[in-house]
C-alpha cells in the first residue's frame, strides 16, 4: 500500500518545495514527515541529487532512530527503513539529515497492505527559524570521540541535523523548526566555504527555496508560508575566510562593510518578520571576539526591543572542531533557558502581539 505525499494524514515541517504535491522536495536540513503506521515494515520511495558527500536520510520509529544510505545515482528507488516490526501503532518521523549537500524528492511511503495509517497528532504551536552555518545544520555533530578536538577525515557520514544545537532546542521549547543552514556559509557572497571559489553568503541564501546553483534552478521561498515566533541568526564564524579582517582591524573598510551589511540583513528579516523576536548569536565553535563585538555592535545600533544578542559560556573558544551531540546539549540548554527568560510573550502570534 502506498501513502502518497499529498496524503493529508502526513505532516510536513521545514521549507519544501511542493510546487508538485506529487513530488515534494527536501533542501533544508531538519525539514521532516511524520505519521502514524502499523504493519510489519516502511518503506521510502525517493530520488537523491547529490552535489557532494555521502547523504543520508535519518528516520525514528517509535523513538529509535536509523539512517539510510542513499544512492549516487538519480532516479526514482525504494529503500527500507525497516522490518519485522511488532503489531500495533507506529509513531515514525523521516528526516533531512544534511544540508544542501544533496536534495532528495518524497515519492511516497510504502505500508502493508490493509495497514492503519494515521495522523502522528497536532504541530506544535510554537515556530522557529534559524539562518546558520554547519554548525546550526548539525555537521559532523556524530562524531562524539572527537569532543573539544578539531574534525576527523569525513565525507559527509557524521553529520546529522537532529544533533543540531538548532533542533535540540526546538523540541526542548516544543516548537516547529524551519532551519535555514548552510555549512560554510558567511554572511556575503565572496566569503566563507560555500560553494567555494565563488562563494555564497546567507545573504543570497536566506530569501531561498531552492539556492544550491548545481541542484536545479534557484526557487524564492514565499515568506506567508510560515511565520515564524522565534528567529535565530547565527552567522559570523565563517565570515573570517579567506581573511579574518575583523580580527585584523575592527575599523577597517572590509569590517565597517561588513557590520553595514549585517544590520541591513537584520532590518530584511524585520520588515518580512515585523514583530518576530530575533536572537543574534554564534557559537562555541573557535572564532576571534571581535566577530562577537560587532554583532552586539549592530544589535545596540538597532535599538529594537526584540532583537537580543546572546553568549554561550564558551562562545568562540569551547572546540576547534564542529559542536558534538554533548557540546550541541550544553548550547541547546543555554539557549534555552534565555528564551525562557523572556517570557510567553516570545510565543504571541502576530495579530496578537
Amino acid at each position: 500500500m502506498i501513502i502518497r505525499p499529498d496524503d493529508k494524514r502526513l505532516t510536513y515541517c521545514g521549507r519544501i518545495d511542493f510546487e508538485n504535491k506529487e513530488a515534494p522536495v527536501f533542501v533544508y536540513p531538519c525539514s521532516s514527515i511524520r505519521i502514524k503506521v502499523s504493519g510489519s515494515f516502511l518503506r521510502i520511495v525517493l530520488s537523491n541529487k547529490k552535489a557532494y558527500w555521502e547523504n543520508s536520510l535519518g528516520f525514528l520509529i517509535d523513538g529509535r532512530q536509523g539512517k539510510a544510505i542513499l544512492p549516487e545515482e538519480e532516479g526514482k528507488t525504494t529503500i527500507t527503513l525497516a522490518e519485522h516490526l511488532e503489531e500495533g501503532l507506529h509513531d515514525v518521523m523521516i528526516f533531512k539529515r544534511q544540508d544542501s549537500c544533496h536534495t532528495f524528492v518524497f515519492y511516497g511511503l510504502e505500508v502493508e497492505e490493509g495497514a492503519l495509517v494515521q495522523e502522528c497528532g497536532t504541530a506544535p504551536s510554537r515556530r522557529i527559524e534559524v539562518y546558520g552555518d554547519s554548525v546550526s545544520a548539525g555537521e559532523v555533530s556524530e562524531a562524539v570521540e572527537y569532543v573539544g578536538k578539531e574534525d576527523p577525515v569525513h565525507n559527509g557520514e557524521y553529520s546529522n541535523s537532529y544533533y543540531s544545537y538548532a533542533w535540540m532546542a526546538a523540541r526542548r521549547l516544543n516548537a516547529q523548526i524551519h532551519d535555514i543552514a548552510q555549512g560554510g556559509a558567511a554572511l556575503l557572497n565572496g566569503t566563507g566555504w560555500f560553494m567555494e571559489p565563488d562563494f555564497i553568503g546567507m545573504e543570497e541564501i536566506y530569501d531561498k527555496l531552492q539556492y544550491h546553483p548545481s541542484l536545479g534552478p534557484v526557487k524564492r521561498w514565499d515568506f506567508a508560508r510560515y511565520r515564524p515566533h522565534l528567529v535565530m541568526v547565527a552567522i559570523g564564524q565563517n565570515d573570517n575566510h579567506p581573511q579574518d579582517y575583523m580580527a585584523e582591524d575592527y575599523e577597517s573598510e572590509k569590517s565597517t562593510n561588513w557590520r553595514r551589511r549585517y544590520k541591513m540583513f537584520l532590518q530584511d528579516l524585520r520588515i518580512i518578520y515585523p514583530q518576530a523576536v530575533i536572537i543574534l548569536q554564534t557559537t562555541i565553535l573557535n572564532h576571534h571576539p571581535n566577530w562577537d563585538r560587532a554583532i552586539g555592535q549592530v544589535q545596540t545600533q538597532l535599538k529594537d526591543p526584540r532583537v537580543y544578542h546572546f553568549r554561550y559560556t564558551d562562545n568562540g573558544c569551547g572546540t576547534p572542531g564542529h559542536i558534538r551531540i554533548p557540546e550541541a546539549e550544553r548550547m541547546a540548554q543555554e539557549l534555552t533557558a534565555f528564551v525562557e527568560s523572556l517570557g510567553e510573550t516570545v510565543w504571541k502570534e502576530e495579530e496578537e502581539a
